[in-house]
């Protein structure tokens, strides 16, 4: 049995990057289907959803979605240190409560969802471009022809793959963590944990999602280290080192288990009728490896363009670009520059994180959101650079001047 639909737009990815996308381009009066291959969205959850306060009144996420966080605790072996604010500027969010949130919203302008499609063929025209997907689904093969494609589907890039466009991601992120119920935490302070014993090249963390609920996890960049990221967590659970101790009795809730690109911005995003946004895209900060606001913000903007270019009746790549221009411009040369501070993040010793925290310790609140958010704006720059000289030791503020 077999089944064929026709649409204007297919998103491939029912997560943020997905229904943003499809949401967009629904309320400009694009025909969009939204195919999951998931039982429903967001039924498995990868990893933490940090993001930033700012970015969710930009898009509108609802209180019930989020616990907001206004201290900044990192802990390395011989270190501890706290950065303050008077008001709540970062969010750990409820990925799952959140993604289905946005996948609502879609629907509600006229998207539809299509769960338990697991697509594994594109369908080309003569000239070898992509009309469409075709996929195994619930009625056996399904399949979904479209004037433009949008690759959605995160980490493992199914479409683009598919058409050949691109091979696995060399570089990358691992990590493992447990949603777990503890008898003490502030809800609003998260922790980040670095050096050897939490992770040899990343971090550890402790996200609190309020009601005494956090999330523990490590994140191993790989191929940097081999460590395997949950047999890490599980003897993090055991040991209780750092911050982990003072939470008391932990009862695991869930586990998730995620993987996030790490290549930088290497990829082409736009071809004749095919759009990538997301982890497809590459679309994540290297400094604390979160990529949800992008995913959010750059699938709006796919939405619009191919909308837009489909009302044109002109899909090609050259009507498609201005997507790419977008997220480039507003970007690349500040994910560039994290990538580089990245690359010497994973190079210190324990002894040089020790010294390290006491370097981050001297900055204002502003200032150091803007450096973990990869926010690597020139007048920023030039401001930390003029009052923190020792953060320039090891060139940091040198990135700026360097063509990215």
């Amino acid at each position: 049995m077999s089944e064929e639909y026709y649409y204007d737009l297919v998103v491939v990815g029912g997560g943020p990057a997905g229904s943003s996308a499809a949401l967009t381009a629904a309320k400009n009066g694009i025909k969009v289907a939204i195919l999951e291959k998931e039982n429903s969205i967001a039924e498995t959850v990868r990893t933490s959803g940090v993001t930033w306060i700012q970015s969710i009144k930009e898009f509108g996420i609802p209180d019930d979605c989020f616990n907001p966080i206004k201290n900044f605790s990192f802990c390395s072996p011989n270190n501890e240190i706290t950065i303050s604010d008077s008001i709540p500027r970062a969010a750990v969010l409820d990925v799952r409560k959140t993604y289905r949130w946005l996948a609502h919203e879609a629907e509600k302008d006229g998207a539809d969802i299509f769960v338990k499609i697991n697509v594994n063929e594109v369908i080309k025209n003569e000239k070898g471009d992509i009309i469409g997907v075709r996929g195994s689904g619930p009625n056996g093969k399904t399949t979904f022809h479209s004037k433009v494609v949008i690759d959605a589907s995160g980490f493992p890039s199914t479409v683009c793959k598919a058409m050949g466009f691109v091979t696995q991601w060399k570089r990358f992120g691992a990590g493992a963590e447990y949603e777990v119920k503890v008898e003490n935490v502030d809800s609003e302070t998260w922790w980040l944990m670095v050096g050897q014993q939490y992770s040899p090249a990343g971090y550890a963390w402790i996200f609190p999602l309020g009601n005494n609920i956090v999330r523990i996890g490590v994140g191993v960049g790989k191929p940097e280290s081999d460590v395997d990221p949950t047999q890490r967590l599980e003897e993090l659970m055991k040991t209780k080192p750092g911050p982990i101790k003072k939470l008391g009795k932990i009862t695991p809730i869930e586990f998730h288990y995620g993987l996030i690109p790490n290549d930088g911005l290497t990829r082409k995003t736009v071809f004749n009728n095919l759009i990538l946004v997301g982890d497809s895209a590459g679309q994540a900060n290297p400094l604390v490896l979160e990529g949800i606001r992008y995913a959010i913000k750059f699938g709006r903007v796919a939405g619009k363009v191919s909308s837009e270019a489909i009302k044109s009746g002109k899909t090609d790549e050259s009507a498609l670009y201005p997507y790419e221009e977008n997220w480039k411009k507003e970007i690349e040369s500040k994910i560039n520059a994290a990538g580089k501070v990245q690359n010497k993040w994973i190079a210190l010793s324990d002894e040089e994180w020790d010294k390290e925290l006491d370097i981050i310790k001297e900055l204002k609140v502003e200032e150091f959101l803007d450096f973990i958010k990869a926010d690597f704006g020139l007048s920023n720059m030039i401001k930390l650079t003029t009052r923190h000289p020792k953060l320039a030791v090891r060139q940091l503020f040198n990135l700026v001047k360097e063509k990215n």
